[in-house]
């Protein structure tokens, strides 16, 4: 019988529709892909969002994150407020960061949105300090400019523009030399 002809109980046969997987869509930076992977291991050890673990220089500033870093945030059972908030704290700084406990409360329940945090403890032990963005910075060239466009570059004010214009002709520079070189 084919697939459209009536059958003696008087119904049409259908065919089974194929069933085709979704694709998940173009790839995705790591960055965006960490937050699912570490949620677990984050939770386990007391944080809801890791994102404050993440990002706790821009929370209290970068001069108290060189000097504590939060341990675990716990809630009352049952509740998703009024938190307390462990921090490891240098011991040197420790009264300082004490003093200042009002102040980082205020700010992490300003990220947060909400009162997420009530009190705050404090352990001292070894904090490690947070990694400098501006380290990752490439030196400049040592290369000199082209001789035909250093003295243009010279009259460019901004400091910023000038270099990336530099670094621009130092390139350019460098592929006239590999082609010279291969045609030889």
């Amino acid at each position: 019988m084919g697939s459209g002809t009536k059958r003696s109980s008087g119904k049409t046969s259908k065919r089974a529709k194929h069933f085709e997987r979704p694709r998940g869509g173009a790839a995705k930076p790591i960055g965006e892909l960490m937050p699912e992977i570490g949620r677990t291991a984050f939770r386990r050890f007391g944080f809801v969002q890791s994102s404050i673990v993440t990002r706790w220089p821009e929370i209290v500033g970068p001069h108290h994150a060189r000097f504590c870093a939060p341990e675990s945030l716990r809630f009352p059972p049952g509740e998703k407020s009024e938190g307390i908030l462990q921090l490891v704290v240098t011991p040197a700084h420790a009264p300082l960061i004490q003093q200042v406990t009002p102040e980082i409360i205020e700010r992490v329940n300003r990220f947060f949105g909400y009162s997420a945090v009530a009190r705050i403890k404090l352990r001292q032990g070894a904090v490690k300090p947070p990694q400098d963005k501006a380290a990752a910075k490439a030196p400049p060239s040592l290369k000199p400019i082209p001789m035909e466009l250093g003295d243009s570059l010279r009259d460019i004010g901004d400091p910023e523009l000038r270099t990336v214009l530099e670094s621009l002709a130092r390139s350019l520079d460098n592929k006239d030399d590999t082609k010279d070189e291969t045609s030889k």
